[in-house]
């Protein structure tokens, strides 16, 4: 197995369409790329910790590639909006590619180049293509959020 991990406005929708690939494994919401230490919801929603609201994603490479994960990444949000999503603003909310691997770092940035060249999108892409730092896991009741109570993304 090997991991991924995104950011793309609110973690709820993002993790909804990370849980219906085949080859998915687990999904897990919380708090990445930030400063603080053991950040809660209320924390991060300060937009004084850094931390962006994101999805870790387990995944078996024999049977959905990262490439493919980042094809559904770029899908499930407008990549080209700054530090929000819809009506969600703000730095947690900010479009990211926290990469894992050397690997993971030269697929998430061609990626990204073939669809800011491609001239599908209106604007340029903002999404940022960092090293993961460590994933603070969400509380409870924000994991498979979308599965429980709706579904979807939202974008």
């Amino acid at each position: 197995m090997e991991q991924a991990i995104f950011a793309a406005g609110c973690f709820w929708a993002i993790e909804a369409e990370f849980t219906t690939i085949p080859g998915v494994t687990a999904t897990r919401v919380g708090y990445t790329g930030g400063r603080t230490e053991h950040p809660t919801y209320q924390d991060v929603c300060t937009n004084l910790t850094g931390h962006a609201e994101a999805v870790e994603v387990t995944f078996d490479p024999e049977i959905v590639s990262y490439s493919a994960l980042l094809d559904i990444f770029w899908e499930c949000h407008d990549p080209t909006q700054l530090n929000r999503q819809g009506p969600d603003i703000g730095e947690q909310y900010r479009s990211a590619i926290f990469y894992l691997t050397q690997q993971q770092q030269q697929e998430a940035e061609a990626s990204r180049e073939r669809l800011d060249a491609s001239g599908r999108l209106r604007r340029s892409i903002v999404t940022q293509i960092v090293p993961a730092t460590t994933f603070w896991e969400a509380e409870a009741y924000h994991q498979h959020y979308q599965q429980i109570h709706s579904g979807g993304c939202g974008f």
